[in-house]
């Protein structure tokens, strides 16, 4: 049992680690976004529909109403990778992966409009604290900083993706959550095709090995192997590990990137990082 339990320990570590790869391939590929993002889809789609059929899962979506939720979080999984994407471009990895973890903070605050759930006061404290994290990051607020722009698309990929797992919850209970990550990868790649004919694809032959990577390694099995953890781990659990992604981005940066983060990245990420942990543990103890 114990050996079961570290078997289970080791692969969603492994999945966290998979999954902040995005980071430094967000920042490193050197192609238009929305070109990334399309290649990364259609590549994690063929590879979850694989899986799907191999696994026996039904894949269809049996309402109305369902259908209209999968487009409409397929949209926000592709909203939140381009702004995340731009975030990491416009800053570095360390600043555009903090800002986006401030989406479980975030989520606290929009779950209770969208859905119906008590809204817990003490999530107020968690939010000052990741504002002050925030204004660490990023103290001179200039529009003109390219710093200040990232930490501002991070913020925004950060509803973003808080905005998509709140919608993706429901589906989550009637369907596979690789079904689900199949169908949203879908939508994301159609509403991105038009964009095939107007930016630039010059340079993707040298850039494939790394878009391939990232569509299989990062998205499809990081996240198939983050679901399947789920099933050992509570929601709670898996998010405090999770909360180690920016520092392992952080790592990968700093070897392949050659980032050193600042003393601000490093107290500003403190706090929000700690907030995450903070909630974690309190969701989990009530």
């Amino acid at each position: 049992m114990k050996n079961q339990h570290t078997n289970h320990l080791i692969q969603l570590t492994l999945a966290t680690f998979f999954i902040s790869t995005s980071g430094a391939l967000g920042r490193f590929i050197d192609l238009p976004i929305p070109i990334t993002i399309w290649w990364r889809c259609i590549l994690a789609g063929a590879a979850l529909l694989a899986f799907n059929i191999y696994k026996k899962y039904n894949l269809k979506i049996t309402s109305t109403s369902d259908k209209g939720t999968i487009v409409v979080t397929g949209i926000l999984l592709g909203a939140h990778w381009i702004t995340y994407f731009l975030a990491l471009q416009l800053s570095n990895v360390a600043l555009g992966m903090l800002s986006l973890f401030t989406f479980p903070v975030l989520t606290a605050f929009l779950e209770p409009l969208l859905i119906k759930t008590k809204f817990d006061p003490f999530y107020i404290i968690l939010g000052i604290l990741v504002l002050l994290g925030i204004y660490i990051l990023a103290p001179e607020f200039n529009l003109e900083s390219s710093q200040v722009k990232g930490v501002l698309f991070g913020l925004l990929s950060a509803v973003f993706y808080s905005l998509r797992n709140i919608l993706t919850k429901k589906l989550t209970t009637k369907y596979n959550g690789s079904s689900v990550m199949f169908y949203q990868s879908l939508v994301v790649s159609l509403t991105l095709t038009p964009t095939l004919f107007y930016f630039d694809s010059a340079g993707l032959q040298s850039q494939f090995p790394y878009i391939i990577f990232l569509g299989l390694v990062t998205t499809t099995l990081g996240h198939t192997l983050l679901v399947n953890s789920l099933k050992h781990f509570t929601v709670s659990t898996a998010s405090i590990i999770n909360s180690v992604q920016p520092i392992f981005g952080i790592i990968i940066a700093f070897f392949f990137l050659n980032e050193i983060p600042t003393l601000n990245t490093f107290l500003g990420g403190s706090l929000i990082l700690a907030t995450v942990i903070i909630e974690s543990i309190r969701s989990r103890n009530n």
